[in-house]
């Protein structure tokens, strides 16, 4: 079972129009495609000593897309176009990460999730990404996926899931890594420089990606993720089954 955090927005359907918690249908095919059993997790305030046995019936975590991460996470003022902050939703989704992390659960960010799980632990984002790299090819239109080339690091994690070392990859942000956080690695890059990809240096599965991995035709990484969490599943039985004899 692998939880995928919600955006929590207004949604219209019918003659509705509402508060909802959704994720885009891609993260649900692709994790379902692989033989996983995709699990929404809305946006709500959890006491932690309820999160974590909710986080301990499931074998994985997706951080995924969306809005911005609240600027004053990290002690920064917003920029004229940083996007209204979801306070409860970044709030949720710290929680949730921190959850994993103590449940020993695997990882994966995706976008706006790997700009938050760099804040979470202690980093920075820039907010405009074109201010400093001079273009929009990160994300040239409104609505759509764009395609730029990312190069992977031949000693990580990452390249050992994905076994290339550049290639196009689908994408749209506007803010990515600027200071990384301590126990964090960068592991790929875009052609400007721009931070692609984050691994733990502590943990077997924390892997953050900022391009758009559950709209990819590669689900290389997705398919890590499901390995992993099929091994701690596997794991989790042997040690029922060790305490129920």
């Amino acid at each position: 079972m692998i939880g995928i955090t919600a955006y929590h927005e207004r949604a219209s359907w019918g003659s509705w129009l509402t508060e909802a918690s959704l994720v885009p249908d891609d993260y649900v095919r692709s994790l379902a495609s692989l033989g996983a059993n995709p699990v929404i997790l809305p946006v709500y305030e959890q006491p932690e000593d309820t999160l974590d046995p909710l986080v301990r019936r499931l074998d994985g975590l997706v951080l995924t897309g969306g809005p911005d991460v609240d600027p004053a996470r990290y002690g920064a003022e917003p920029h004229p176009l940083t996007q209204p902050p979801r306070v409860e939703r970044d709030d949720r989704e710290v929680a949730l990460l921190g959850a994993a992390e103590r449940c020993g659960l695997p990882v994966l960010a995706i976008c706006r999730g790997t700009q938050l799980l760099n804040v979470a632990h202690g980093g920075t984002l820039i907010q405009h990404l074109p201010d400093v790299v001079g273009h929009e090819q990160h994300s040239p239109t409104p609505g759509a996926m764009a395609k730029h080339r990312v190069r992977i690091a031949p000693d990580s994690l990452l390249h050992q899931i994905l076994g290339w070392d550049e290639r196009d990859v689908p994408t749209h942000h506007h803010q990515a890594v600027e200071r990384l956080a301590d126990d964090l690695t960068a592991v790929a890059w875009a052609d400007d420089g721009t931070i692609e990809a984050v691994e733990s240096t502590s943990t077997p599965f924390l892997v953050g990606v900022q391009w758009h991995a559950e709209s990819d035709d590669d689900m290389s990484v997705l398919e890590a993720l499901v390995r992993e969490a099929a091994g701690l599943l596997a794991i989790r039985e042997a040690d029922l089954g060790r305490t129920l004899r």
